[in-house]
């Protein structure tokens, strides 16, 4: 069977943990990541589910986002007391998008994305950027995210908030509360997964380079996403049955989600971009373990199986 994705598999030694919850692996990855993306100050969190909801917290704000988008960032939006309505872009997947704009910084959702030195040349100091460890993201792990900025009290913030509200301190007993928090924070284990993971990153964004570029040039496209590679099809039920049959698993990123009963809004009543990424769109296996002969036979059968649907 051709995976859509690949999540590496680990042995995690605790025996290395010198704690289990709070260990230096976790300030090693956050010291690790925030270079690689290029910003100063970083905070690590049990998702990034849990970042998009403290970093809206209370803002009493209309966010607009794409209506093609996984549910957790509308749920994020309204437990953390905001309002939504939906703007017709698909063009977001993959790759980063800003979440809500302030008047004095801007949330940058990057969940599908990690760069070298993107925070340095997407954000500014006071700017706040958000990653996924989702075990399929380019960074996978056993889920977690991150909030980094150049913005020191921002992430101070954050580092509080998410440890039950609770100072930061290597003995629990010399922790004081600082305000009702929530237990939101990375423990040693996604830490660990999730550093492995990065270290590997340039050399797994090499080898998706390689498949990317197969695939934009059999599909005359120009996708540049190191998360997902998609086309629009118009037979996609047909074409994800047909696939399976033959061994290879596809996947659909994502729905409407202004079709949805329990996000629809009146607001979102000609919203036709996505509403044809809703009905077309597909993904197919695009992952760094990939060799010739299954690239071959995915654009072999996509090709048999697919009818394309129109840029």
């Amino acid at each position: 069977m051709i995976q859509l994705f690949n999540i590496n598999n680990y042995v995690i030694d605790t025996s290395a943990f010198d704690n289990f919850l709070h260990g230096s692996v976790v300030r090693q990855f956050e010291e690790e990541f925030a270079s690689y993306v290029g910003a100063k100050y970083a905070c690590s969190l049990n998702s990034a589910t849990s970042a998009i909801f403290l970093s809206l917290l209370n803002k009493h704000s209309r966010i607009k986002v794409p209506s093609v988008i996984p549910p957790v960032v509308l749920n994020s939006i309204i437990n953390s007391g905001n309002a939504y309505s939906f703007i017709d872009n698909v063009d977001w997947v993959g790759n980063s998008y800003t979440l809500h704009n302030f008047d004095d910084y801007k949330i940058i959702d990057s969940a599908q994305r990690v760069d070298r030195d993107q925070y340095k040349n997407e954000a500014n100091d006071e700017d706040l950027m958000i990653f996924s460890f989702y075990p399929t993201k380019p960074v996978g792990g056993i889920d977690g995210g991150i909030i980094v900025s150049n913005d020191y009290e921002k992430i101070l913030w954050f580092k509080t908030a998410c440890l039950n509200g609770m100072s930061g301190s290597s003995n629990n007993w010399e922790r004081k509360i600082q305000f009702p928090g929530w237990k939101m924070y990375m423990n040693s284990a996604q830490a660990d997964i999730a550093l492995r993971n990065l270290r590997k990153l340039d050399d797994k964004k090499n080898a998706l380079n390689e498949i990317q570029n197969s695939y934009n040039e059999s599909f005359e496209l120009n996708n540049t996403s190191h998360h997902l590679y998609r086309i629009n099809v118009k037979n996609r039920e047909d074409f994800m049955s047909n696939m399976s049959k033959a061994g290879i698993t596809c996947g659909i990123h994502y729905s409407a989600m202004h079709l949805s009963p329990v996000y629809a809004i009146k607001s979102s009543a000609c919203l036709k971009l996505s509403e044809r990424c809703h009905n077309e769109t597909v993904s197919i296996p695009y992952h760094e373990m990939l060799n010739k002969q299954n690239i071959d036979r995915i654009l072999e059968l996509t090709k048999q199986f697919a009818v394309m649907a129109d840029d």
